[in-house]
């Protein structure tokens, strides 16, 4: 069985998330016969990249709240996010389109290293405050998981796998996913974005 979920690198609740599915997953007597595909969606796609702006005040920015209430929540979902044994650090948290990171996972899924792209590019978002729009950082990344680095840099001079990130969130619009995480079978959200065209 396949179980498709749609998530961004830069979604605390996703990898939140990614950690509760797996708790559940381990319960579960056929475990072996699931097979999760890790499908792209930008909850923000005309973010601009900026390495000294802190989240909180992205957040705010982006809600219309205040820098106390960003700060409020963001501290929540770190709280969260330790409830399932993950450790977030917001301060070091670099906003970063994550365009060129879903390209990469794509690659990744090619050679069956999907879930090991969005562990990897998500501990380095949240946990390791590492620019996941960087090139440099996500050539790191990709051979760290084990892609070639001839083809991570291939991908990154090109425009490779853009028409699968399109695929991914067209299909997203097509199920009535509006935010992420999000999968094949449910439409719950806890990041919302509204439409986005594609890119190429």
């Amino acid at each position: 069985m396949d179980v498709e979920i749609w998530s961004d690198v830069m979604c605390p609740f996703c990898y939140i998330g990614k950690r509760k599915f797996e708790h559940a997953l381990n319960q579960f007597s056929h475990k072996d016969q699931v097979n999760v595909v890790w499908k792209s969606f930008q909850l923000n796609p005309d973010l601009k990249t900026e390495p000294g702006k802190n989240i909180n005040q992205y957040l705010a920015d982006i809600k219309g709240w205040s820098l106390d209430e960003a700060k409020r929540m963001n501290d929540r979902v770190t709280a969260m996010a330790s409830e399932v044994g993950l450790s977030y650090d917001f301060d070091k948290a670099v906003v970063a389109n994550s365009w060129d990171a879903h390209r990469l996972i794509q690659l990744a899924k090619q050679h069956g290293l999907g879930d090991a792209a969005e562990e990897r590019l998500f501990r380095a978002y949240f946990t390791e405050g590492r620019d996941t729009s960087d090139k440099a950082t996500l050539l790191e990344l990709g051979t760290e998981i084990g892609l070639a680095s001839s083809e991570v840099e291939n991908l990154l001079q090109s425009n490779q796998f853009a028409e699968a990130v399109n695929q991914d969130i067209y299909e997203a619009q097509q199920v009535g996913a509006r935010g992420v995480p999000s999968s094949s079978w449910t439409a719950d959200t806890l990041c919302r974005v509204p439409n986005s065209p594609k890119r190429s």
